[in-house]
């Protein structure tokens, strides 16, 4: 019988593979808490502070298990890139200060990426009654521009070196923080596409998030215009018609027949801004 012990297989990624890079503002870091079954993952909290707010006050405990950076900047995408680029392990788990991570869900997601090779494996969650969020498929499928404009950054593992490869990042004029501050999960997603990349939602719950999001913001005043121009950077020149298909999708939501014509037909985003 051989001594030598077989080669792990996609079973054999453990937490050990695992970085989990939380984004937090300073008054928040008190909230984070890194799951007890995670103590072989590497993990990352890298604080933003707003004008006026205090400096992170850090759990003695959290301090220990965890690398504190503070990033001179303002907004969510620039911390998402700073954890891509910081990363020291095979996979990525985007954390927020709000979300409860399922680690079992995580490394199923994480040997789904090693069994196919896709470089991004969108999760699913549950609310705090511990109700499914959104939708959840049986079974695994491809993402397109078409499904994955409700993604959530906590929901998304990557594999971090084909996504460093690429040049791929979080587009920083959008996301939670700056005046567009909705889609940057979803432009994040279509930019690895376009890259030629593959990106799947899976059905394993990775994590509990509260019933609130920011996806269900739909004022007219501030969220139509913020949403429209997440479309129209992840569509480009093909916006219109995925803004038309969302707004007949919403009227409920809407119910302004000059606010959805200005959602569709408006141009609410150039590469220059």
């Amino acid at each position: 019988m051989s001594n030598t012990a077989p080669s792990p297989g996609p079973a054999g990624v453990t937490a050990a593979d695992l970085t989990i890079g939380y984004s937090s503002l300073t008054d928040r870091v008190r909230t984070i808490e890194v799951p007890t079954s995670a103590k072989a993952a590497e993990v990352l909290i890298l604080t933003q502070r707003r004008p006026g707010a205090p400096d992170a006050v850090v759990p003695r405990a959290l301090e220990e298990r965890a690398s504190v950076v503070a990033l001179d900047s303002l907004g969510v995408a620039k911390s998402r890139n700073a954890a891509i680029s910081m990363a020291g392990r095979t996979y990525l788990l985007f954390g927020d200060d709000d979300v409860a991570i399922y680690l079992k869900g995580v490394l199923d997601a994480a040997r789904h990426l090693e069994r196919t090779g896709a470089a991004l494996a969108l999760g699913c969650a549950v609310d705090d009654s511990r109700r499914t969020r959104g939708r959840r498929s049986a079974r695994a499928q491809r993402l397109t521009l078409r499904n994955s404009g409700r993604a959530a950054t906590y929901l998304m593992l990557i594999d971090v070196e084909q996504v460093r490869s690429s040049g791929v990042r979080f587009d920083e004029r959008f996301g939670a923080g700056m005046p567009n501050y909705l889609g940057d999960e979803y432009i994040f997603i279509a930019d690895l596409l376009r890259a030629g990349l593959r990106c799947d939602a899976v059905p394993f719950v990775v994590g509990m998030h509260p019933s609130h999001s920011s996806g269900a913001l739909w004022s007219i005043g501030r969220d139509l215009p913020a949403r429209a121009a997440a479309i129209e950077r992840a569509w480009g020149s093909r916006a219109m018609i995925p803004k038309a298909a969302i707004a007949a999708k919403n009227w409920g939501k809407i119910r302004n027949v000059r606010a959805a014509a200005a959602f569709v037909f408006r141009r609410h985003f150039t590469d220059a801004s």
